[in-house]
C-alpha cells in the first residue's frame, strides 16, 4: 500500500523503514544535546558533592561552573573528532556500514554516563559524553549521506528535513524525562542519560534488514548487481533504470577523479565556493544562538523571572515548537525551496533575537515582561525549525558529488561541532559578562548569515546531484542565488579524452586546469 499510495513521489515501504531506521541516530543527537538542560543544578550537586568526599572542602561556585561548563561542552568535543572521521568511515564501511558500527560508541557512553553516580566518578560522566559526542557527530555526518543518497530527488528535500524532525523528537523527549517528576531528580538523572543505549540497540536491530546506498555500491564500490538488488527494494520496482542512468552519469561524471582527502577537497579552487557555501550554511546553525536556548533555556528563563519549575515547563514548550514546526517545514522544502526558507528562518531568528534582549532589558518594569522572553524564544526557535535547523545538514550533502561527499560532509560536520562546543562553553561566561545583552553577538551573526545566503546560496530543490554541481562551474556561476546563472555550456575539468559516451554534466568534482572545450545545451 506505501508503494501505491505514494507511486508519484517515490515513497515506498521499504523507504520508510530505512529513514526510521537511519534517523535514531539523529534522534540521539537531539537527545543527548538536550538532556543536559533540565537536570543541571542536580548534576552540578552531584559534582559538589564528590569534589567535598575527595578533598573533604567545599567547591567553588567558579570552579563547579567550570567543571559543568566542561561536561556540557566535551560532548561537543566528541562531536568534531566523530565528524571529522565521517568520510573515512563511510568511504571504507559504507554508509549503513559505518551506522552500524557506530552504535558501540553509543552504548558505551550511555553505559559510563549511567554509572557516573553509583561509581562516584565524575570522570565517568565526562568521558561519557565525549564518547556519545563521538558517536552523535559520526550520525550527523552519516545519517545526511545516506538519507540523501537513496531518496529520490522529488523528494530529498522532504526527507532531508526528517533528520531535523528526529533531532527535535530527540530534544523534546530529553526535556520531558527531565521534569521533576519522572527523571529529573537525584534518583534518576542517571538513567536519564543512560536512555542513550536504547537507540543504539534500536538501530542495530532494525538497519541490518536495510540495503546500501545503491550510489555507494555502484560509484564507489563497482558492485553494481548489489545497487540495482538494493534499488529494487528501495523502489519496490524492478523499474530502475532511470536512477542507474543517473549514477552512471556522475560515475561517467567523475571517472578521472581521484580519492580525495580533506585537505585536497580544501587546496581544490572549484570546490572552494560548495565547500565554503557548506561551512558557513554550518556556522549559520551553531552561531545563530540556537544551541544557547537548547542547553541553558531553563536558566536563561529563570534569569528572565520565571520558576525554575516553570522554567523546565517553557523548555519543554520550546522543544514542542521545534517538533511541531519542523512537521510543518517537511512538505515546504521541495515546494518552497532550501534558500529561500533558510533566508526566512534566518530572517525571523533576527527579529526575534532582539526581542530576548528587549524582554531581558526591561523585566523589571512590568512583570508581563517576563512571558514576552518566552513567547520571543518560542519565536526564535520557530524560525530555527524552519530554516536553519535541517537545511544546512541537507545542502551540504546535495552541493557535492560521489566523489569529494564524504570528505565535504566531514569538513561541515567539524565545523558544526567546533561551533557547537563554542557556543557550549562560552555562553555562561557570555551571560555573566554581557548579562542583559547577551544575544546581541547572535543578532550581528545572523544578520551576516542572511546576507551571504542571500548572495552566494543557490538553488538547490529539485536538482540532481550533476545539476546541482553544474551550478558552480568555473566563471558561470554570476549571482548563485538561482537567479541569474548561465548553464548553457559544459566545462571539461578533468584530464583525459571526451567520448560522446562519457560528456556528462561538468562537476567541480574533477580535477585539471580545465578550459571550456565545447558547448552544449543542458
Amino acid at each position: 500500500m506505501c508503494y501505491k499510495n505514494y507511486e508519484t513521489e517515490g515513497l515506498t515501504c521499504m523507504l520508510v523503514f530505512i529513514i526510521i531506521a537511519a534517523v535514531l541516530g539523529m534522534f540521539q543527537f537531539g537527545y543527548n544535546t538536550g538532556v543536559v538542560n533540565a537536570p543541571q543544578i542536580i548534576i552540578q550537586e552531584f559534582i559538589s558533592d564528590i569534589y567535598k568526599k575527595r578533598t573533604g572542602n567545599d567547591i567553588t561556585d567558579g570552579f563547579n561552573e567550570l567543571i559543568w561548563s566542561i561536561t556540557v561542552s566535551i560532548f561537543a568535543i566528541g562531536g568534531m573528532v566523530g565528524g571529522i572521521s565521517g568520510g573515512t568511515i563511510a568511504n571504507r564501511f559504507g554508509r549503513k556500514g559505518g551506522l552500524l558500527l557506530n552504535n558501540i560508541f553509543a552504548i558505551l557512553g550511555g553505559a559510563l554516563m549511567g554509572l557516573s553516580k553509583v561509581s562516584h566518578s565524575i570522570e565517568m560522566l565526562i568521558i561519557g559524553r565525549l564518547i556519545i559526542g563521538f558517536n552523535c557527530g559520526l550520525n550527523t555526518a552519516l545519517v545526511p549521506m545516506y538519507l540523501s543518497e537513496i531518496s529520490p530527488v522529488s523528494i530529498r528535500g522532504g526527507l532531508g528535513t526528517v533528520n531535523q524532525l528526529a533531532v527535535t523528537v530527540g530534544l523534546l523527549l530529553s526535556q520531558v524525562f527531565g521534569i521533576n517528576f519522572l527523571l529529573g531528580t537525584e534518583e534518576g538523572w542517571p538513567y536519564l542519560l543512560a536512555i542513550a543505549i536504547i537507540p543504539a540497540v534500536l538501530q542495530l536491530c532494525l538497519l541490518p534488514l536495510c540495503p546500501e546506498s545503491p550510489r555507494f555500491l555502484l560509484i564507489s564500490k563497482q558492485q553494481e548487481f548489489r545497487a540495482r538488488e538494493g534499488l529494487k527494494r528501495l523502489r519496490n520496482s524492478s523499474n530502475i533504470e532511470k536512477d542507474i542512468e543517473e549514477m552512471k552519469a556522475e560515475e561517467r561524471a567523475n571517472q578521472y577523479e581521484v580519492k580525495i582527502t580533506m585537505m585536497e577537497l580544501i587546496k581544490n579552487k572549484k570546490l572552494q565556493l560548495p565547500l565554503l557555501i557548506g561551512v558557513i550554511m554550518q556556522l549559520s546553525q551553531q552561531l545563530s544562538g540556537i544551541n544557547a536556548v537548547f542547553y541553558y533555556s531553563t536558566g536563561l528563563f529563570v534569569a528572565a523571572g520565571l520558576s525554575e519549575e516553570t522554567s523546565k515547563y517553557a523548555t519543554i514548550g520550546v522543544g514542542s515548537v521545534m517538533v511541531i514546526m519542523t512537521l510543518v517545514s517537511i512538505p515546504l522544502m521541495d515546494r518552497a525551496g532550501r534558500r529561500t526558507l533558510h533566508l526566512y528562518g534566518l530572517g525571523g531568528m533576527f527579529i526575534f533575537s532582539i526581542f530576548i534582549t528587549i524582554s531581558l532589558l526591561v523585566k523589571f518594569l512590568y512583570s508581563w515582561v517576563t512571558y514576552l522572553s518566552v513567547v520571543s524564544t518560542l519565536g526564535y526557535v520557530v524560525f530555527f525549525a524552519i530554516g536553519p535547523g535541517s537545511i544546512p545538514w541537507m545542502i551540504t550533502a546535495e552541493l557535492f558529488s560521489q566523489g569529494p561527499r564524504p570528505a565535504a560532509m566531514s569538513i561541515a560536520v567539524l565545523v558544526n561541532w567546533l561551533a557547537n562546543f563554542v557556543v557550549g562553553l562560552v555562553f555562561p561566561h557570555m551571560q555573566k559578562g554581557l548579562s542583559d545583552y547577551t544575544f546581541l553577538p547572535f543578532t550581528a551573526l545572523l544578520a551576516i548569515f542572511w546576507t551571504f545566503t542571500y548572495k552566494k546560496v543557490p538553488e538547490t530543490r529539485n536538482k540532481t546531484f550533476e545539476e546541482i554541481s553544474a551550478l558552480f562551474r568555473r566563471d558561470e556561476v554570476l549571482n548563485a542565488n538561482g537567479t541569474n546563472i548561465d548553464t548553457t555550456s559544459r566545462y571539461r575539468f578533468s584530464e583525459g579524452p571526451i567520448t560522446e559516451k562519457s560528456e556528462t554534466y561538468g562537476t567541480f568534482s574533477q580535477f585539471g586546469d580545465g578550459l571550456p572545450t565545447q558547448d552544449h545545451h543542458l
